[in-house]
C-alpha cells in the first residue's frame, strides 16, 4: 500500500468513527427506554393485594417437604361425618344428630310391612345389649322399596311399640333413594353405597363416619354385626 492509499483508507475510516460517536448517546437512551418498559411491565403483573411487587416475588417457592405430613396428619373429624345433620323424629321434633356424638351408631331405614320387618326385634335385643356401654340403634322408616311404608308417623309409633317393644329413637318417614334423598342418605350412599331395599344397616363410629354396612338378608343378631360393634366400641 502507498502512503496514499493509506491516507484514502483513513479517511475513509474517520466518517464510520463519527457516525458512531455521534449515534452512542441515542443507542444508550434507547437501551435504558427498553428496560424502562420491561421494569414497568413487571410491575404491572404483580399479584392483586401486592402493588407494585416484582414478578420474582410473585412466584411462590415449591411446597414445603412438611406439607404433605401435615395434611396427613389431618384429624379424622374431618371426614364427612353424619353429626352436621339435624332430622325430625316421629313426634316432629328436629334433633340434631350431634347429640350422639361420642356414640356408635346403626343406622337403619325400617319398614312395618316387609318381610325383614321382624328384624325390628334384634335390632331392639342389639340396642338393649350394647346401650350401656354407648351404642343405640337409629331407624328411619322408608316407604322407597315396595311401598311398605305407607302409615302415618303415629301408626309407626303405635306399630313399633306394640309388636316389638321398640324404645330406641325413630325418625320421621325417610327418603333414601333417588332424587330428593335426605342429605345423611347421601352421605352414607356415597360412603358404602345406597340401601338396596328396607333394614339395610350402616355402623357409625363414635365420631359420626360410616365405617361398615351390611344389606337387609344380615340379621341383627349375626356375629359380624356384633364383632363390629364391639370394636368401634373398644375404639376412640
Amino acid at each position: 500500500m502507498t502512503f496514499l492509499d493509506s491516507l484514502d483508507f483513513t479517511a475513509r475510516r474517520r466518517p464510520a468513527a463519527a457516525i458512531s460517536a455521534r449515534f452512542a448517546p441515542a443507542a444508550a437512551l434507547l437501551v435504558l427506554g427498553a428496560l424502562a418498559a420491561c421494569k414497568a411491565n413487571e410491575e404491572a403483573k404483580a399479584p392483586e393485594g401486592e402493588p407494585g411487587a416484582p414478578v420474582a416475588a410473585e412466584a411462590a417457592p415449591a411446597a414445603p417437604a412438611e406439607a404433605p405430613a401435615a395434611a396427613a396428619a389431618a384429624p379424622a373429624d374431618a371426614k364427612p361425618s353424619i353429626h352436621s345433620f339435624t332430622m325430625k323424629r316421629l313426634d316432629g321434633t328436629e334433633t340434631s344428630l350431634s347429640a350422639w356424638d361420642g356414640k356408635v351408631l346403626l343406622v337403619v331405614n325400617t319398614a312395618s310391612k316387609c318381610g325383614y320387618t321382624p328384624q325390628y326385634q334384634g335390632l331392639q335385643e342389639l340396642h338393649t345389649k350394647y346401650g350401656e356401654r354407648g351404642f343405640e340403634v337409629l331407624g328411619f322408616p322408608s316407604n322407597d322399596f315396595g311401598g311398605q311404608e305407607p302409615g302415618s308417623a303415629e301408626e309407626i309409633s303405635n306399630f313399633c311399640i306394640s309388636m316389638y317393644s321398640v324404645n330406641f329413637p325413630m325418625f320421621e318417614k325417610t327418603k333414601v333413594v333417588g332424587d330428593g334423598r335426605t342429605p345423611l342418605y347421601t352421605l352414607l350412599s356415597d360412603a358404602y353405597g345406597p340401601p338396596k331395599w328396607n333394614f339395610h344397616k350402616y355402623l357409625i363410629d363414635k365420631h359420626g363416619h360410616p365405617v361398615q354396612a351390611w344389606e337387609s338378608k344380615v340379621t341383627p343378631g349375626s356375629p359380624e354385626i356384633a364383632s363390629a360393634i364391639e370394636a368401634q366400641l373398644a375404639a376412640n
